[in-house]
């Protein structure tokens, strides 16, 4: 059996703590944190960054350059728009076929609103709508000619 102390028998009524994780550097940084931090009296320590805030660097590089000036250097200005030619010859082959804007979207699984941009010259070509329109239309939009089969 085993032998139980002598003397007297108390209790300790201390917590134990099993596992407290470190608080993550974010939680550290909340001003909710820093506040209570401040008001046990714990030591709060600020740091004030240089040039914190400011592009001088980049300003001050020499032969660094803007990067509006660098999108402007190197990509066109502006998007090719539809022709005038291409405009003209899906107009006459949708009214020859006798549909409207409306039938022809329809046709091609577009919104009307893509049918009056090409229409008018408005839209960027898209190779995939031009087919569409090529093969409900009957005519070829695309390549050197645009005249009808």
């Amino acid at each position: 059996m085993p032998s139980r102390s002598t003397g007297p028998i108390t209790q300790d009524w201390e917590p134990v703590v099993l596992s407290r994780r470190k608080p993550k550097s974010a939680a550290l940084k909340d001003s909710k944190a820093v506040n209570q931090a401040i008001r046990a009296g714990a030591a709060v320590g600020t740091m004030k960054k240089f040039d914190g805030g400011s592009n001088k660097k980049a300003s001050t590089a020499g032969p660094a350059v803007h990067a509006r000036k660098l999108d402007e250097s190197t990509e066109p200005a502006g998007f090719e728009r539809v022709g005038a030619e291409v405009r003209q010859v899906i107009q006459k082959a949708r009214l020859a076929k006798k549909m409207s804007q409306a039938e022809l979207a329809k046709h091609i699984n577009e919104r009307v609103q893509v049918v009056q941009e090409y229409e008018s010259g408005k839209a960027v070509p898209n190779q995939a709508v031009l087919a569409k329109m090529e093969r409900v239309l009957d005519v070829k939009l695309r390549g050197k000619t645009h005249n009808n089969k």
